[in-house]
């Protein structure tokens, strides 16, 4: 017997299926035999892979079957009547060919939905629509064009489409298992109508719970304690609101990152809050991590990432930020990612600790941490083009001093990168430059192999008019240091000497003229305006002011003298220091004046 069919259909390889347009059984023994067939063959055949051709004969009625053993057989020769997507070929001239054999690559849930789709168009167009199948059926409907009535019945797209009206009254339950299907069918389900209205619903519902239980009202993310909009509940009570706030969590976890990713931009949009939404991510990274694949876990960190740099930089966790930097070091992320994580870390540098940003030194280089990192952070905390708090540039400062101190030892470190560390900051972040000469010390001491330029080149970094005088003393002792960098230290320490004594004979010539800026006042005035100011300059009682300001002058006299005497002593000692130094050399320099 010759084997003849119209349509060949292979669905996205998983199975092939005929269909025949003219033919059509109902004869429940002739199902029998295709079952008790299918029995047969599946004992006897050990490859799911292998394709069978079997002509099946009874009371004259003839269909022929081809089926691939991956899953099941299903008979489909009344489903061109329902897609117009199946019945648009056979309308379509074959050229003389017999057969017809159409693939799909991409057909919404593969077999198993074509299954469905089989059982719609054999029930006479009649399905029952759950949160389970809705959006299976809707993306079918669509892909296979099934938008036309048979026997006056709704169509597949319209039924669906009226069962998405229902969606009001769904539970948290079925959103999320109507969630989990649309997963499966991604990306068709990406930029579906229907995905969105589930999206909008199940934001809706935690919505509706967060006003009902509300979360709580948190300044800052890196608070110790948790501050909440009611300071009279116990605390108790707070836990379990900011619990309450969060239970949804573990529900959202089962998503892919493609899945979640439209989720968090739903709530962004719904004006949902940014601390619990970001506090979601750190939550869904940690948890998805530990059965995932180094693959999944880069994907899935390069979302989390994507996300938190769409939210309120003040709503994210700083320390959480470390986390998922140290995590994504040995994931090799996309380079835009990781600058968009740097990015969220320099704009939160006033919050960091000393420990978060102990990072190790990539594979492959010497040096005991990672320098360049912190560099890229303080460059983008810089670079927001705004103008930085000096608050927050005196923190960052305090914590970049720390830093410094603790690199300072590791010999591999390069005197450049050392440098750029000191200097990134401006001048005005820091008030003494105190740490950043200890740290030098220490770092001169490691690298005692540096040329005498490389050591005045690194001494650049140093303000010595932020020195205090302890530290300039120190300094001009120090071996370590070139001798161009004591001399420069205690010529500082010599004007601020002079610049305390012009101060102080200026107050003092205040004080013994207590009149004089009266007497200037009143030569620029006409004669009637002298005689008015007269008495009242004459009636104005100063004594008081003036022993004031004379115990003041007294004051600042005694420390001027006292600072003489340091300036003599380390005068004398930089002597000592000099003509042992010039000593050596063959070319005598003379030694600049430094007190007068």
């Amino acid at each position: 017997m010759g084997v003849s069919c119209d349509l060949e259909v292979d669905v996205n390889g998983e199975e092939i299926f005929i269909v025949d347009k003219q033919t059509a059984f109902h004869d429940s023994f002739y199902l029998f035999l295709i079952t008790a067939s299918i029995i047969l063959l599946e004992q006897l055949v050990h490859s799911a892979f292998i394709c069978y051709i079997f002509p099946f004969l009874y009371d004259g009625l003839a269909a022929d079957f081809y089926f691939l053993l991956a899953l099941e057989e299903f008979v489909l020769d009344i489903i061109s009547s329902y897609s117009g997507r199946i019945s648009n070929l056979f309308r379509k001239p074959r050229g003389g060919a017999k057969n017809i054999k159409v693939v799909f690559h991409d057909f919404p849930g593969g077999a198993e939905s074509f299954e469905l789709m089989s059982r719609f168009c054999y029930n006479r167009g009649q399905v029952e629509i759950t949160p389970l199948n809705l959006f299976p059926l809707y993306c079918i409907a669509t892909f296979m064009e099934m938008n036309k009535s048979v026997s006056g019945t709704l169509n597949l797209l319209e039924q669906t489409e009226k069962s998405l009206g229902e969606i009001r009254y769904w539970t948290w339950s079925e959103l999320l298992v109507a969630l989990k299907q649309c997963q499966d069918l991604l990306p068709v389900a990406k930029t579906s109508v229907m995905l969105q209205r589930i999206l909008d619903s199940l934001v809706g519902k935690l919505a509706l719970a967060s006003e009902t239980s509300p979360c709580p009202s948190i300044s800052s993310s890196d608070s110790s304690g948790i501050r909440f909009s009611c300071d009279t509940r116990s605390t108790e009570s707070l836990k379990s609101s900011f619990f309450r706030a969060t239970w949804w969590f573990e529900d959202l976890v089962v998503l892919n990152s493609n899945l979640v990713e439209m989720v968090t931009k739903t709530m962004a949009s719904c004006k949902f809050d940014h601390v619990i939404i970001s506090r979601f991510l750190f939550y869904y990274q940690k948890s998805r991590f530990i059965l995932a694949t180094s693959d999944e876990k880069r994907k899935i960190t390069e979302t989390v990432v994507d996300m938190l740099y769409s939210l309120d930089p003040s709503a994210i966790c700083c320390r959480s930020l470390f986390g998922i930097l140290r995590v994504s070091l040995s994931l090799n992320i996309g380079r835009c990612f990781r600058d968009k994580l740097e990015s969220m870390i320099g704009s939160q540098m006033d919050r960091a600790t000393l420990d978060n940003f102990l990072v190790p030194s990539p594979v492959g280089t010497h040096y005991q941490y990672n320098v360049n990192l912190v560099l890229r952070c303080l460059r983008s905390f810089l670079s927001k083009g705004v103008l930085v708090p000096l608050v927050k540039l005196k923190k960052v400062a305090s914590l970049m001093d720390l830093y410094i101190a603790e690199v300072a030892p590791d010999p591999c470190l390069k005197p450049s990168k050392f440098l750029a560390l000191v200097r990134t900051l401006p001048d005005s972040a820091r008030d003494t430059y105190d740490g950043i000469y200890h740290a030098m010390d220490m770092y001169l001491e490691v690298h005692a192999w540096l040329s005498e330029e490389e050591k005045l080149n690194l001494c650049c970094g140093l303000n010595y008019e932020k020195l205090s005088p302890e530290v300039c003393n120190q300094l001009a002792q120090n071996n370590k240091f070139p001798s161009k960098s004591a001399v420069q230290a205690l010529i500082s320490q010599h004007c601020k000497l002079k610049s305390l004594l012009h101060e102080t004979n200026q107050t003092k010539r205040f004080i013994d003229s207590p009149c004089s800026s009266v007497d200037v006042d009143i030569k620029g005035k006409k004669d009637e305006a002298c005689e008015q100011i007269a008495p009242y300059a004459g009636n104005l009682d100063i004594s008081a002011e003036n022993e004031k300001l004379r115990a003041h002058l007294q004051g600042m006299q005694w420390r001027v003298l006292e600072l003489e005497k340091v300036c003599k002593k380390m005068q004398n000692q930089m002597t000592t220091i000099m003509k042992s130094r010039l000593s050596r050399q063959s070319n005598a320099r003379s030694l600049p004046k430094l007190c007068s």
